[in-house]
């Protein structure tokens, strides 16, 4: 995948698919120790210790759909090929966690991608989960909380299309203020 925010909406569909009700994204940007750090948690329904050993096996899968399971083994890939690495923790009936790191400045790093479409597209596909995304860079740090907003909107679809646009420009925005004026 060419950026990693399209590593991060597959990780994000299968934590949908868990029935997950509550989505925390954490991305963290470690430029003074050269360390790119992304952080998926989930309160789905988690994978026993016999899925948990065979889930990065790009022949293994839940879904019915297809017969293969190449996210998260090709997210694996990609960090690893990053002196990174990517580890899963999940307990059944609970949820799961998936830690990705990265080095941030290796040269086969993909960009990080557009991440308020990947967070618009994250409430597009479920609406009812409250999702969490938190972006730092160094000690700048950036907060986006559907459940926040939903309160704000009184019964209000998030997904109306006007709140959606606000939503993206308000990612967009929060994103930017993290890139200003950083020290190269």
């Amino acid at each position: 995948m060419k950026e990693l925010s399209l590593h991060i909406l597959d990780i994000i569909e299968n934590s949908i698919n868990a029935k997950a009700t509550t989505i925390k994204l954490r991305i963290f940007e470690d430029l003074k120790d050269n360390l790119l750090i992304i952080e998926i948690k989930d309160n789905g329904k988690g994978m026993n210790k016999e899925m948990l050993s065979k889930v990065l096996d790009p022949f293994v899968t839940s879904r019915t759909t297809r017969r293969v399971g190449l996210g998260l083994s090709l997210t694996k890939l990609a960090a690893n090929q990053c002196a990174g690495d990517l580890v899963i923790d999940s307990t059944k009936n609970e949820g799961t966690s998936v830690l990705i790191t990265f080095q941030y400045g290796h040269i086969d790093r993909a960009p990080i991608g557009n991440m308020a479409d990947t967070v618009v597209s994250m409430i597009l596909a479920n609406e009812n989960i409250d999702y969490e995304y938190i972006h730092k860079v160094n000690d700048k740090e950036f907060i986006f909380n559907t459940k926040e907003i939903k309160e704000s909107l009184e019964g209000v679809s998030v997904t109306e299309i006007d709140i959606i646009a606000w939503i993206k420009e308000y990612i967009e925005e929060g994103i930017s203020s993290l890139r200003c004026c950083r020290p190269l």
